[in-house]
């Protein structure tokens, strides 16, 4: 299984993933005319696709679902909750390309399972997932306020994680947002900071996780810097007796370019 995180961000997100017999989205969170750029760095067109599988309907993760669906004729795959709470984002998706899963169970797209499970955000229904191809797994975990002892139950066995780390708390209270706005992203049902990401992340490798690969995702373009988070969460993991770079590697994501095409 290989994968690349398209782009990753507060304007966007999208994760794809590749095996021999599929290659799906998860989200699609930029323009559909983005999409097809990103997707070309690595020489796919969007009617090679097989699925778009959606986390939440947030515009930063569904705006490009519904010109992609409806072009390229993609089946589209979220829980009930999320696709009540979509139409307004990605207009009319037919029929015949709507496919529904259940929050908690695991589903086959091809060769690979995906099991989506509950995080704490400001959304219908948000999930996160682990993808499974044979004996590699991938974690997805971002849009969440926390990171519950369930979440952790989920992707501790996950060789690589794409983590949630969005924002410094200090960069995010003296910045220019309004209070409410601060305070939605400060909850448990907003998002992760650096130091949220860093404890959770110490804590799942000091319990034996199997993680040894992690890409810091969905950071905020104004209330992070990719330095920080990584210096953060670094911090914490060797407060903690975690060696990054022998005991777990962490890379970066960005908002407007692809990270490189891995296999897990």
């Amino acid at each position: 299984m290989r994968f690349s995180v398209l782009v990753s961000g507060s304007t966007g997100n999208a994760l794809y993933i590749e095996t021999e017999e599929v290659r799906l989205l998860i989200d699609a969170g930029v323009s559909g005319r983005q999409l097809e750029q990103l997707l070309a760095v690595y020489r796919v067109r969007p009617d090679q696709l097989d699925a778009i599988v959606v986390s939440h309907e947030h515009i930063d993760h569904v705006k490009g679902i519904g010109v992609l669906s409806r072009r390229y004729r993609l089946p589209v795959y979220a829980n009930a909750a999320t696709w009540r709470a979509m139409p307004s984002q990605v207009g009319e998706i037919p029929e015949e390309l709507r496919r529904v899963f259940e929050t908690g169970k695991t589903f086959s797209i091809g060769d690979l399972d995906i099991e989506s499970f509950s995080i704490s955000h400001d959304a219908a229904d948000p999930v996160g997932f682990c993808i499974v191809h044979g004996t590699a797994k991938l974690g997805l975990a971002t849009d969440l306020g926390y990171v519950s002892r369930k979440v952790m139950d989920k992707v501790r066995d996950a060789h690589v994680l794409i983590l949630e780390a969005n924002h410094d708390v200090e960069m995010l209270r003296m910045g220019p947002y309004p209070w409410d706005v601060k305070r939605r992203i400060l909850s448990d049902v907003g998002h992760l900071s650096n130091d949220s990401a860093g404890d959770a992340l110490a804590e799942m490798l000091n319990r034996g996780a199997n993680i040894r690969h992690v890409f810091l995702a969905h950071l905020s373009q104004e209330n992070n810097l990719q330095e920080l988070a990584h210096m953060t969460v670094e911090h914490i993991l060797r407060q903690e007796q975690v060696e990054v770079g022998k005991d777990v590697t962490l890379s970066p994501t960005f908002p407007d370019r692809p990270t490189p095409l891995m296999e897990v």
